[in-house]
């Protein structure tokens, strides 16, 4: 009687291994979160509507891929890019997430020029599903100074905000209608954007500490940070490593392991450098310009393939 007892629970422990196994296996790699960038929206067919086929090709037929949509329609979508505040995108950001019941087990994140330092808050302020790898490619971690041309010249906000920008970035009204505004980094006025900043001063745990945002960072798995080195749309374009102008003018770029954020470790980088989740990655070419070789060899085969 003992002897089958013994090989009865030891066939269920079998089956029940093999059937977890099986359900990892069926469970394919982690879904996917996008963040599309200024001008752009979730979906379009030559931007991340493009992506994600890649990604649902290469993944397996059975991947998850949400492209975050801000709005209810693209074309909110796209003008929520550049006049909804970026905290009230985050939250919304947030909450698509934590709904999705196909994120419920964690998720890996790419963000997109700006999208890239969106998705950052989410990891930051959102820790519920877990975001696993954060892939930012193009992004402005320490803002820009400078606004160059869109992406999509046919965009006529764009003259408007740089006007904008250049004379009123930290403006209440200014803060909380344009969003590039919100990260918007003068290095030769630090006192005002630390003060004024309606965004990145806070994620970037420059006004307060705020020590949730620093261990919620660190519970990535990997935090990839993608330059473009001939980019003309990101200024400086250092900013997509972390990096930016030393205070008090805008010739010299400080690197990242220069600034008081990395050797304070005020958000974390530093423990995630040493402990190798933290990656530099370059690619030639302009904003955004990149090949699906280098995507799919650079990102997906080594960050979104589990």
């Amino acid at each position: 009687m003992y002897r089958i007892g013994f090989c009865s629970h030891t066939f269920i422990f079998t089956l029940l291994t093999f059937l977890a196994y099986a359900n990892q296996i069926n469970a394919g790699s982690p879904p996917v979160v996008l963040w599309h960038g200024m001008g752009d929206s979730c979906c379009n067919p030559l931007s991340l509507g493009r992506i994600i086929k890649v990604l649902q090709k290469n993944l397996g037929n059975d991947s998850y891929v949400k492209s975050l949509q801000i709005g209810k329609s693209f074309e909110q979508d796209v003008k929520n890019s550049f006049f909804m505040n970026v905290n009230l995108q985050v939250k919304d950001a947030c909450n698509q997430i934590s709904v999705d019941p196909k994120l419920s087990s964690g998720y890996n994140a790419i963000g997109f020029s700006q999208g890239a330092q969106f998705l950052r808050a989410v990891a930051q302020r959102c820790p519920y599903p877990p975001m696993l790898h954060l892939i930012s490619i193009g992004g402005q971690h320490q803002g820009v100074f400078g606004m160059p041309r869109c992406l999509y010249s046919s965009h006529k906000w764009c003259e408007y905000i740089r006007l904008v920008l250049n004379k009123e970035a930290y403006a209440k009204w200014v803060q909380n209608s344009l969003v590039q505004a919100e990260y918007w980094h003068d290095p030769i006025k630090e006192s005002d954007y630390i003060k004024g900043s309606n965004f990145l001063a806070d994620i970037n745990n420059e006004r307060v500490i705020n020590k949730n945002y620093r261990d919620n960072l660190l519970k990535l798995r990997n935090f990839i940070m993608v330059m473009f080195t001939n980019d003309t749309m990101v200024i400086p374009k250092e900013s997509e490593w972390f990096a930016f102008y030393s205070p008090g003018q805008d010739k010299e770029i400080m690197p990242l392991e220069q600034t008081v954020s990395y050797l304070t470790d005020r958000l974390g980088l530093k423990v995630l450098e040493e402990s190798g989740r933290l990656h530099f990655l370059s690619v030639p070419g302009n904003h955004l310009q990149f090949s699906e070789e280098w995507f799919l060899n650079e990102i997906v085969s080594k960050y979104l393939k589990e």
